[in-house]
């Protein structure tokens, strides 16, 4: 029995934790589309690395290069101006477009260094003049630039990424107090009653109104509202927490551990293990005796 309330408890718990992270990454993947939150960090990233602030100057003729924004025409003055901003950039394309926008004269890899020395920015100019000085000729160049534009992206991937956790916190908590998802009251009430859970079986690909209704047949939602400020309603505080961290490890990673525990709860109990002397003298008794 005990095994068995376990099991059910831990299929409830990460059956709720999954469609919430599941909720949330849907969600935060509608607002990063919506609000181009991708592109403008990409854009934001190549400003930082070009120094160029106001867009007004190596950015924006970036930019305007085909192989790096296709989708425009090459002529928006300003951020606003721009009809398409890429939400991705390839290295090598970055390059190109970049020595494209700094020479007067092309395939003239001797004069790019002179054009290069014309950069007002005293860090840009530094930088650019250290990867041309090292390059033997212009593919080498291209590929400094390429892995100078990688180690920044790199930089910019990872303070994206601590953004959206960040978001990620402020939606899961946003939905566990919507609808009241308290882990300790939750888990309180599995411990309890056990066959809450017991008519989840399968692991949710998507949402959808089955698994919808399956996580309000969980004991999650608001009896009576507002709450009373009292000591229960600081541990429902804490329970509102505790769901909202849950969703920063991702629904895959619930639904795994799910998947593991439903498998579990299939297999059945372990059966006994046979002592060793059992086991020998079945085996001698299985042996046929050889006729004389």
């Amino acid at each position: 029995m005990l095994g068995s309330t376990v099991l059910e408890v831990a299929i409830g718990l990460t059956f709720c934790y999954g469609t919430v992270a599941l909720i949330v990454t849907t969600v935060q993947e509608a607002l990063a589309s919506l609000f181009r939150l991708r592109a403008n960090t990409l854009l934001a990233g190549i400003k930082s690395m070009l120094n160029d602030p106001r867009f007004d100057g190596l950015a924006r003729a970036v930019y305007a290069h085909p192989l790096v924004n296709p989708h425009t025409d090459g002529t928006a003055l300003d951020e606003r101006g721009l009809r398409s901003r890429p939400s991705y950039i390839e290295p090598a394309h970055f390059a190109i477009a970049l020595v494209d926008s700094l020479w007067k004269v092309p395939g003239d890899f001797i004069q790019l260094r002179s054009a290069i020395e014309t950069i007002p920015d005293p860090q840009l100019r530094a930088a650019l003049l250290s990867m041309v000085s090292r390059a033997r000729d212009l593919q080498q160049f291209q590929d400094m630039l390429a892995g100078w534009f990688d180690n920044a992206m790199a930089r910019m991937s990872g303070a994206y990424k601590r953004k959206q956790m960040l978001i990620s916190l402020l939606l899961s908590l946003l939905l566990a107090i919507l609808f009241n998802i308290d882990s300790i009251h939750l888990f309180r009430t599995l411990w309890l009653q056990p066959g809450l859970a017991a008519h989840i079986k399968d692991v949710p690909a998507g949402l959808d109104p089955a698994v919808i209704k399956d996580l309000m047949a969980l004991p999650i939602g608001w009896t009576s509202f507002p709450p009373v400020l009292n000591a229960d309603f600081a541990l429902q505080v804490a329970g509102w927490f505790i769901t909202a961290t849950t969703a920063l490890f991702g629904a895959p990673f619930w639904f795994d551990i799910m998947q593991r525990v439903v498998r579990m709860r299939a297999t059945g109990a372990k059966p006994e293990e046979v002592p060793a002397a059992v086991r020998i003298e079945g085996k001698v008794a299985a042996t046929p005796v050889p006729l004389p």
